[in-house]
C-alpha cells in the first residue's frame, strides 16, 4: 500500500524519553572479556560446532565438559530461579526469571538498539491529518494516552510497553501426559517484525508456571478456585518489581549506550480464550473484556460497557459486591491489581489463531458442510484448480480430524467457491449464505492486515461493515437448521477488534501464533534435551546455555565482519522502513525470478503443441503464435489483420527451445528470499516402464498487464487480463539475427498465454467476485499469444462456475480445460486481497 503523503505527529518531542547520559558501551567498545569464547573454542568454524551442539546436536552433559574449559560464556539474560509454592501441604515448583533483568536484557540488546522506538507517534495518510494509520504498537492510542498520563506525574519518561504471553499448557510428550506452562515476555519498543521472529530473540522466556491439576484437593469447587489463585499468586510474585519501576521509573541503558528513565508498564496480555478468562477472572462462556452476559453474546451491535472502570475497584472493601454485580469471580490479590497504568480488560487483545481460524472459521466451515452436504463439498474441494497458495485436499475436508490452524487457513482460501450453485438451496437461501460467508471472510482478511487506516473509507470501517453484513444475514444458518443461537464468545469478540487495533496497533503485534511457535523452542525442544527426570532444572539450564551460544555466535559474526549474519532485509540497519519506523512505503511489489538455466534445455516444438493429457504442454497454436509475435515485434504499428497476413511468410529456423517450468515472484526488500508467489507450467510426468502418471500437469493462470495508463496507476479491471501460462521459454541468441531487427533483440524470456475474457465491470452482488470466460478463436481453439514474461504480474486462482452438482469427469488437473466460466478468487492470499 503506497501513500502519496505520510504525516507523522510527535507531540512529545522535547523531554520525552530524555537521554540522561551516553556512555561508550556500544558494540564497538564491548569488553574483550566476551572473546573468552573465541579463545576457548578457537576460530569461527569451531564456534559454529558449538552452536550446532546446543541447537541440534548431542545432550547437555557431554557438551558441558567442553564448556568447562577455561573461561565461561557471557550472557545478557538472567538465570532461572527455582521457587516453591505450597498448596494444601503439597509443594510445587515455579521457575522464574527476574522480570526487570529480562526487560533490561531486551531493551539493552546491541543487536536491536538501532530499531528501538522510544515515543508514541501519530501517522496520517494525508496532509490534513484526517486519516490515521495504525501498524506497530507505537502508532496506537494506548501508548499516546499512557504517555500523557505519565508525563503529568513524571515528565521526561520513556515507556516500555510490556507484552506478556501465556498460551495454554503445551504437551511436551506424545504420551505420559507431561506438559509445560511457559510465560513469555517482549517489549513494544521493538518492531513487530523482530518480535514475531524467534531467530531474532525478541522474546524471552519469563517463567514456567506449575502445571499440576491439584488432584489432592478433593472438592471440585475448591480445586477450581485454588487453580485460579495459584496462577495469580505466581504471576503476582513474578511481576512484583513492576509496581515500583512503573511508578518511579528505572534507569535503563539501551544497546547504543544511551541511558533513560524508563517505566515498564503492562500493555498487552496475549492468550487464547481460557487464558483470557483466567487472567480477568470472568466466568467461562462470557466475554473477558466487556459486561455482556453469556446469553447475550449474539446481540449485535454490542452495547455493553467495557469493564475498564472495574479495574479501578480491585482491592477495595466493596470488591466482592462489585464482583457479584459485574459477573466476575471474587479472586483476591489479582496479579495486575498493583500494576501502575495497567488496565487488564483493555489489555486483552484479538487472537487471530484461536478466535478466527480455530474458532469462528472452524464453526463456519462446519456449518456450510452441514448445509451443502459433505459429499458435494468434498467433490468440489478435490476439483479445484491448483495454485501456489492453494492446497488441494485430495480426500476432501469433511473427514479431517484434529484440523490445525494452517489447514483452516488453507480452507478459507477457497471456502467461498464451495457454496456457490448449491442445487438444494433456494435462490434466496443461496444468496444469504454466500453473503454471510463472504462477509466473515472479508473480516478475517482485513483483520490480518499488517496496516490499517481509520475514517469513513478506511480499512477499519470496512472491517466493521463486513461484520455488520454477516450479522444481517446470519439468520440463514438458523433457517437451514445448523444453528439455534450465536452466543459464541469468540464470535462476539469480533466486535472488539476495531477498538483494539486503534489502541495497540494491528493484530500481528499480539497474535498467539508467535506463542505457539515459541513453544517448540522453549518447551518441546527443551524437554527433549533433558533425561525426563527432574526435567525443569535441565530445561532451564539448557535454555540458558542455548541463549548464550546464540548470543555469542551473533557477536562473533559481527566481530568478524560477517555481513550475512542477518538474512532478513527488514533487519538491515540501512533499511529505512524499520530503522526510522516511518513505513513511508508499504506497497509489496513483486519481482520476477527464474532460474539461471532452463528446466529442460531442449524441447521439440511438436511436443509443446501436444495436448497436456498426452504428456505435452497443450500449446496447440505455438508455432502460429510465435510467427505472429515475430511480425508484431518487428512492426508494432501493424493491425491484427496485417500481422496474420505476414505471419504466414515467417520461417522458424529451429525446432527446439529451452523451457522453464516455474516462474517465481519475490520481494527482497520486505520478505528476503521467500517465494511469495509462483506460476507453474509443467506437463504430465509419465513412467515409461509402467505407463502410470507420476505427476499431474499444472498450467497456472496469471494476472497479465495488457495496457498502460498515463498516470501510471494500475486498474485491475481495465488494465489487466487473466491468462493461462502454457510455456515459458527463450529464443536462442543465435537465431535473433534471422528473426528480429539488428540492435533490437526480443525480451530474454517469453510466455505462451491462453487468454480469458475481460473482467466484468460489476462484481457479482452477493459473492463480490468477478466473472471471466475462456476466450476462443472463431475456429474454436483457445485464443493464445506470445507475450514478454514481464507482462505476468502474479498468479491468480479461479473458481469454476459449478452450475449445480459437480460433473464427474472434471478433475483438478483438467477443470481449466472442461469448464468455460470462472470466478476470480479474491482470497488466494493476503497480498492479493
Amino acid at each position: 500500500m503506497a501513500y502519496a503523503s505520510l504525516e507523522i505527529v510527535k507531540t512529545f518531542d522535547i523531554d520525552l524519553g530524555l537521554m540522561l547520559v551516553t556512555t561508550d558501551i556500544g558494540r564497538n567498545s564491548i569488553s574483550d572479556a566476551r572473546l573468552v569464547y573465541i579463545v576457548t573454542i578457537q576460530g569461527k568454524g569451531k564456534s559454529e560446532v558449538a552452536r550446532w551442539v546446543k541447537t541440534r546436536g548431542t545432550g547437555s552433559t557431554a557438551f558441558s565438559d567442553l564448556l568447562s574449559i577455561q573461561g565461561s560464556l557471557p550472557s545478557r539474560r538472567p538465570s532461572f530461579i527455582r521457587e516453591e509454592v505450597v498448596i494444601a501441604g503439597k509443594a510445587f515448583d515455579l521457575y522464574k526469571r527476574d522480570i526487570m533483568e529480562c526487560v533490561r536484557a531486551l531493551y539493552g540488546s546491541p543487536d536491536h538498539s538501532q530499531y528501538l522506538c522510544f515515543m508514541p507517534e501519530r501517522h496520517y495518510t494525508d496532509a490534513d491529518k484526517t486519516r490515521r494509520l495504525y501498524h506497530d504498537i507505537h502508532t496506537g492510542r494506548w501508548w499516546w494516552d499512557t504517555q500523557k498520563a505519565l508525563e503529568a506525574d513524571k515528565p521526561g519518561a520513556t515507556i516500555i510497553p510490556l507484552i506478556i504471553s501465556s498460551g495454554d499448557k503445551t504437551q511436551v510428550t506424545l504420551f505420559r501426559n507431561k506438559s509445560a506452562y511457559p510465560v513469555y515476555l517482549t517489549i513494544g519498543n521493538l518492531p513487530k517484525d523482530i518480535r514475531r521472529k524467534p531467530s531474532q530473540q525478541g522474546q524471552i522466556l519469563l517463567a514456567y508456571l506449575p502445571t499440576s491439576r491439584l488432584e489432592h484437593i478433593k472438592n471440585k469447587a475448591s480445586r477450581r478456585r485454588t487453580v485460579t489463585n495459584l496462577f495469580h499468586a505466581c504471576m503476582k510474585f513474578i511481576m512484583k518489581p513492576l509496581k515500583e519501576a512503573g511508578l518511579d521509573g528505572v534507569i535503563l541503558q539501551s544497546g547504543d549506550g544511551a541511558r533513560r528513565r524508563c517505566h515498564p508498564i503492562l500493555a498487552v496480555y496475549v492468550g487464547d480464550y481460557p487464558e483470557q478468562i483466567l487472567v480477568t477472572t470472568a466466568y467461562y462462556g462470557g466475554c473477558a473484556s466487556c459486561e455482556t452476559e453469556k446469553n447475550q453474546l449474539g446481540v449485535y451491535p454490542c452495547s455493553a460497557a467495557s469493564r475498564s472502570h472495574f479495574a479501578k475497584m480491585v482491592g477495595s472493601y466493596s470488591w466482592p459486591d462489585h464482583c457479584l454485580q459485574e459477573n466476575i469471580k471474587p479472586v483476591q490479590h489479582l496479579f495486575w491489581e498493583d500494576l501502575p497504568y495497567a488496565n487488564i480488560f483493555r489489555s486483552i487483545t484479538p487472537d487471530i489463531l484461536h478466535q478466527m481460524y480455530q474458532g469462528v472459521m472452524k464453526h463456519l466451515i462446519s456449518w456450510v458442510t452441514d448445509i451443502c452436504g459433505a459429499a458435494e463439498i468434498d467433490a468440489r474441494v478435490r476439483r479445484l484448480p491448483p495454485n501456489h497458495s492453494i492446497r488441494i485436499f485430495h480426500k476432501g475436508i469433511s473427514s479431517l480430524s484434529g484440523v490445525s490452524e494452517t489447514e483452516h487457513k488453507q480452507m478459507c482460501a477457497f471456502l467461498l467457491s464451495l457454496i456457490t450453485d448449491i442445487p438444494s438451496l433456494t435462490p434466496q437461501q443461496s444468496n444469504n449464505l454466500i453473503t454471510a460467508t463472504r462477509s466473515l471472510l472479508d473480516f478475517l482478511y482485513l483483520a490480518c492486515s499488517s496496516i490499517h487506516t481509520d475514517g469513513p473509507d478506511g480499512s477499519l470501517c470496512s472491517m466493521d461493515n463486513a461484520l455488520a453484513a454477516f450479522h444481517s444475514h446470519r439468520q440463514v444458518f438458523v433457517e437451514l437448521g445448523v444453528r439455534e443461537h450465536f452466543n459464541l464468545p469468540k464470535l462476539h469478540f469480533l466486535c472488539h477488534y476495531s477498538s483494539s487495533i486503534k489502541f495497540f496497533g494491528t493484530t500481528d503485534n499480539y497474535n498467539t501464533e508467535t506463542t505457539e511457535r515459541l513453544h517448540i523452542d522453549f518447551a518441546k525442544n527443551a524437554y527433549r534435551a533433558s533425561n525426563r527426570k527432574d526435567e525443569y532444572t535441565q530445561m532451564t539450564r539448557w535454555l540458558e546455555r542455548r541463549e548464550k551460544i546464540l548470543y555469542q555466535s551473533t557477536y562473533i559474526s559481527w566481530r568478524l565482519g560477517n555481513i550475512e549474519m542477518s538474512e532478513d532485509p527488514l533487519l538491515d540497519p540501512g533499511h529505512g522502513a524499520i530503522s526510522t519506523r516511518t513505513l513511508t512505503y508499504l506497497k509489496c511489489v513483486f519481482t520476477q525470478k527464474v532460474t539461471r538455466f532452463p528446466t529442460i534445455k531442449s524441447v521439440r516444438l511438436d511436443k509443446l503443441e501436444e495436448k497436456s493429457g498426452d504428456g505435452g504442454y497443450g500449446a496447440t497454436s505455438f508455432k502460429t503464435a510465435l510467427t505472429r509475435f515475430v511480425v508484431q515485434f518487428r512492426n508494432p504499428e501493424y493491425s491484427t489483420a496485417q500481422v496474420n497476413e505476414y505471419a504466414q511468410f515467417v520461417v522458424i529456423p529451429f525446432n527446439r527451445l529451452p523451457i522453464w517450468h516455474k516462474l517465481k515472484f519475490v520481494n527482497k526488500d520486505l520478505y528476503g528470499k521467500e517465494t511469495l508467489d509462483s506460476i507453474s507450467c509443467r506437463p504430465r510426468r509419465i513412467n515409461h516402464f509402467t505407463g502410470k502418471v507420476t505427476r499431474n500437469s499444472q498450467f497456472d493462470t496469471a494476472l497479465c498487464k495488457v495496457s498502460e495508463r498515463e498516470d501510471g496507476i494500475e486498474n485491475v479491471v481495465d488494465d489487466m487480463r487473466i491468462g493461462r501460462v502454457r510455456v515459458i521459454f527463450t529464443i536462442p541468441q543465435k537465431h535473433h539475427d534471422l528473426l528480429f531487427p539488428p540492435n533490437f533483440p526480443p525480451p530474454s524470456h517469453l510466455a505462451y498465454v491462453e487468454w480469458f475474457s475481460k473482467f466484468t465491470h460489476q462484481a457479482e452482488p452477493y459473492s463480490g467476485m468477478r466473472k471471466v470466460k475462456r476466450q476462443l478463436f472463431p475456429d474454436g481453439s483457445p485464443a493464445a499469444t506470445i507475450v514478454p514474461l514481464d507482462v505476468l504480474r502474479r498468479s491468480v486462482h479461479l473458481f469454476p462456475k459449478w452450475g449445480g452438482a459437480v460433473p464427474v469427469e472434471w478433475t483438478s488437473e483438467t477443470i481449466l480445460d472442461h469448464c468455460d466460466t470462472f470466478w476470480l478468487n479474491p482470497f488466494k492470499d493476503n497480498l492479493l486481497y
